[in-house]
């Protein structure tokens, strides 16, 4: 993962939420500020997806190439767990 890219697209994310802040307060049309919405809910997904990704290739791996079941099945709970989570609405 690269950390700076992370907390590139996280301050834009908060800016973006400032501003959504901003055109509530200036009761901006109800579409606009759902396309926003998801524009934020989008570049979330991406950090998310791109931390994932990050944990896949590197601690998921050394898991399940390591000798400890206890840290395999640890691991692909977790994945499991963040999977449901995410899947709910």
């Amino acid at each position: 993962m690269d950390r700076e890219d992370t907390l590139h697209r996280l301050k834009n994310i908060a800016g973006h939420i400032h501003g959504i802040e901003r055109m509530v307060e200036n009761d901006a049309y109800c579409i606009d500020l759902l396309r926003q919405i998801q524009a934020v809910e989008a570049a979330l997904n991406k950090v998310s997806a791109n931390i994932l990704n990050d944990h896949l290739h590197s601690c998921l791996i050394t898991a399940v190439r390591g000798d400890d079941p206890e840290e395999r099945e640890r691991v692909l709970k977790e994945i499991i767990e963040v999977y449901e989570t995410a899947t709910k609405v």
